[in-house]
């Protein structure tokens, strides 16, 4: 789903208008009737609904909500925080087709006077995504009001006080918004700022084509992977959905690497084998007969060998994917044996963890050139892959993923808030699921064999199983959060989350809230 920014929408707009003639008119027409639409469905109990109105066209969007709601049989009240003289354009037309009498703030005492406690809920129609921040005056003081109220709050496209653009925000004062019906497309400060709070999308007669984004910035949703959400054929085997090449495990980190294999198995691959070191396969073994296994040369240290190079023909036919990294340990001879690895195999790979670190000191040898490499490092690992600080890095994550993806000619899962997952060609997905209680050993060992069990299943849609693998990956932390909290979730709970993460995504399939 496209994010854009308040200048591309502001484009969007012209291009529909002018190129497609679509009238501006039919365009709030359409913005205010869906969120009359979503306030008569979403909050049927409100009976008495103030909309509270700017002077531009968000104030327009408000004054079909009123008409809208007052048609449907509510108690409405308008409160323009303007002199109606200044109204223009399509707001004018609108506020003059308003079915009451509005009441007029256009001091801030003016806004005290308003009865502010007999809302059952506001509608936010005050500023838009263009307005200029901070927020003061009369602007200020009802959005002030309308928070001390106590009512819930719809904002129309944004909330007040808001910018559309910024990712973070200091600003205030913004509107406290229960839910947020915006139009056509995502704004950034939809997915970074309000985050937990519902957001309608809904498309209000803009031509899809006319819908475009120099940023090519997307929020990853379920009908974004819908193809992973679709139920088996009759006639399915295990063969059909591939089988996924597990290398990692080192003395004392066996469970890494079962439990990445667990998690390609659960995310639907046919079959899963656990490359690992010959003293390591027991652990791994006995993790979950599901597994198959195969035990690799090996050092001293229980470490993978450099010999183990001499079977990689053996231990790689037949597989469609491989995940290289978890548990692998930070051997030297470990990390030598990643890098001649990827040298030679031609499998689709995820690498991740000390796979990653393995190339801290040869960053230049590390490419998707030759097969689709998919990159899954946190903060630390993608400092230590780029050189720059880990504070680098979180400056600006969006951007750093992007330029190593771009320069490397790989995909980038940069994990964290947000998880950034960037492609070759410069697209950029954002994902919203996920929460702090996954900050804990084993979740990334976890995302890295989902993202290679849905690989198996398509190889031939990379980018489509990765956002796929992190969405239902935080979906399925988000669940078992709900269920025992953040502090006692561990990696493995996400094994028995991720079944309910598939069923609650192709249940939203048809959902409008975000």
């Amino acid at each position: 789903m496209k994010i854009v920014t308040a200048a591309e929408m502001r484009e969007i707009d012209r291009v529909t208008i002018e190129e497609h003639s679509v009238p501006s008119l039919t365009l709030m027409e359409n913005a205010g009737t869906a969120v009359a639409d979503f306030v008569l469905e979403r909050f049927s109990h409100a009976e008495c609904i103030h909309v509270i109105a700017g002077r531009g066209n968000n104030g327009g969007d408000g004054f079909v909500v009123a008409r809208k709601l007052h048609e449907a049989g509510k108690q409405v009240r308008v409160l323009l925080l303007a002199d109606p003289a200044e109204l223009q354009g399509d707001a004018l037309d609108m506020y003059k087709r308003v079915p009451l009498k509005p009441n007029v703030a256009q001091s801030e005492s003016d806004i005290q006077k308003y009865s502010w406690t007999e809302a059952d809920l506001f509608v936010d129609a005050i500023l838009g995504t263009g307005s200029r921040l901070p927020v003061e005056g009369v602007f200020a003081a009802a959005i002030e009001k309308m928070n001390e109220s106590g009512a819930p709050v719809v904002s129309v496209d944004i909330p007040s006080g808001a910018s559309a653009d910024d990712m973070k925000s200091d600003s205030q004062p913004v509107v406290h918004a229960a839910a947020i019906v915006s139009f056509t497309a995502l704004k950034p400060a939809h997915v970074f700022q309000f985050r937990d709070v519902p957001i309608a999308l809904k498309q209000i007669g803009t031509p899809p084509e006319a819908i475009t984004s120099k940023s090519d910035l997307n929020l990853i949703t379920p009908r974004d992977f819908e193809v992973f959400l679709r139920s088996r054929e009759p006639d399915s085997n295990k063969g059909r959905f591939g089988h996924v090449l597990v290398l990692g495990g080192s003395t004392g980190k066996a469970g890494a690497a079962a439990m990445a294999g667990m998690a390609a198995l659960r995310a639907g691959a046919g079959l899963v084998t656990v490359g690992t070191p010959k003293s390591v396969l027991p652990v791994v073994a006995g993790f979950a007969p599901e597994l198959m296994t195969e035990g690799l040369a090996e050092t001293e240290r229980g470490t993978f060998s450099i010999l183990a190079l001499e079977t990689q023909r053996q231990f790689s036919a037949g597989k469609n994917v491989a995940a290289i990294g978890p548990g692998i340990s930070r051997d030297r001879e470990a990390a030598q044996f990643v890098r001649a690895l990827m040298d030679r195999m031609q499998l689709a790979t995820v690498l991740d963890a000390d796979g990653l670190n393995a190339y801290e000191e040869h960053r230049q040898y590390l490419n998707g050139n030759n097969r689709p490499v998919v990159i899954t490092p946190h903060p630390g690992e993608m400092a230590r892959l780029t050189g720059k600080s880990v504070a680098d890095i979180q400056s600006d994550r969006i951007s750093v993923a992007r330029q190593y993806a771009r320069e490397h000619n790989l995909y980038v899962v940069l994990k964290g808030d947000h998880t950034v997952v960037a492609e070759p060609g410069g697209r950029v997905w954002i994902n919203n699921t996920g929460n702090p209680g996954m900050a804990t050993g084993g979740t990334g060992d976890i995302l890295t064999g989902i993202i290679a069990g849905l690989i198996a299943q398509r190889p031939a849609d990379i980018a489509t199983a990765i956002i796929a693998g992190v969405y239902l990956h935080g979906m399925a932390g988000d669940l078992i959060r709900d269920e025992i909290g953040e502090a006692s979730l561990i990696a493995t709970d996400l094994l028995l989350g991720l079944p309910q993460a598939f069923r609650k995504a192709a249940a939203s399939l048809d959902a409008d809230i975000l």
